[in-house]
């Protein structure tokens, strides 16, 4: 999800939950309170889905790694007596 994407639809979905509640309760206060905490919430949650993207990506980077690894055969000490 690229970012400048998100800020578009994070404004435009503050802006209707804004006009919404301005429209219901006739209060502007209450309608920047409401577009406030529908920002906040939209922020914690696009900071959540990047920490789990993030996670995520270095989860799949260990398991490969540990994958090739285990593919690989142990070095050979041939004509060596013990």
């Amino acid at each position: 999800m690229y970012l400048p994407q998100f800020l578009v639809g994070m404004f435009v979905t503050a802006t209707i939950v804004a006009v919404w509640t301005y429209a219901a309760t006739g209060s502007v206060w209450t309608a920047l309170g409401w577009a406030m905490i529908d920002l906040v919430v939209l922020q914690a949650g696009y900071f959540v889905l990047v920490i789990r993207l993030v996670s995520k990506g270095a989860t799949a980077d260990a398991e490969a790694g540990s994958a090739s690894l285990s593919h690989v055969a142990p070095p050979q000490r041939e004509g060596t007596l013990l």
